[in-house]
């Protein structure tokens, strides 16, 4: 667990900004190291869920700094992107990232979950990042279909994935039973999280791990 020298999140309005929306600044690192760098994101509550900086993805991008090592070099994909903030992250520690969202945003590659968008077979992932995506039931199943078939695409990639521990956990384990996935990891969010950024989280906030379930070796 790292800590930082400086306030790790904070907002700010500006005059020069629509109405409803703020600045956020995430910071990585200790203040004074080479390494050290904050990210700055406009969100803005007037639009939709996505433009908002959520916990979920708060956790997912302290995730990725502290295993940023496992990061650099590594190609990766992020799903239902939002701001990105994760996404974000691992383009600062050396990743190749490509951002994706629903193909509504042409912003970012358009990638619809459970649907055969033709980007979709052009990405070859080591590393696939959601932050919150296991929030809407109706959507598992889709999801679900898009990560394997990302997973198959690149042997020995994985999934990570931040998300509220509620209602849907046993649809999340009879979809990854159903998909032939497997969570290899497991952890609370406030296992890991330095205390001044654990300090703005509610809610039990989980991360997981999951990959392929390799062939039978019996």
């Amino acid at each position: 667990m790292e800590e930082e020298e400086e306030d790790p999140h904070t907002s700010l309005t500006s005059p020069s900004l629509p109405r409803m929306s703020t600045i956020s600044t995430h910071s990585f690192g200790k203040l004074g190291y080479t390494d050290a760098f904050s990210i700055q994101i406009i969100e803005n509550m007037e639009e939709d869920y996505g433009m908002f900086v959520w916990p979920c993805s708060i956790v997912l991008a302290e995730y990725v700094w502290q295993q940023r090592s496992r990061f650099s070099g590594a190609s990766v994909v992020e799903l239902g992107a939002g701001t990105s903030l994760p996404g974000l992250v691992a383009a600062k520690v050396g990743s190749d990232v490509v951002l994706s969202d629903s193909s509504n945003r042409l912003e970012i590659l358009g990638l619809t979950w459970g649907e055969w968008d033709a980007p979709l077979f052009n990405l070859y992932p080591n590393i696939v990042l959601g932050a919150d995506v296991l929030y809407d039931t109706n959507d598992f199943d889709d999801l679900f279909t898009t990560v394997t078939f990302l997973l198959q695409n690149s042997p020995g990639s994985v999934f990570l994935t931040t998300y509220h521990n509620q209602s849907g956990h046993h649809l999340i384990e009879y979809l990854m039973m159903k998909w032939g996935l497997k969570c290899t990891k497991l952890l609370d969010a406030f296992s890991f999280m330095p205390p001044r950024k654990a300090s703005g989280l509610h809610g039990n906030i989980q991360l997981a791990e999951i990959t392929l379930i390799g062939p039978s070796t019996t």
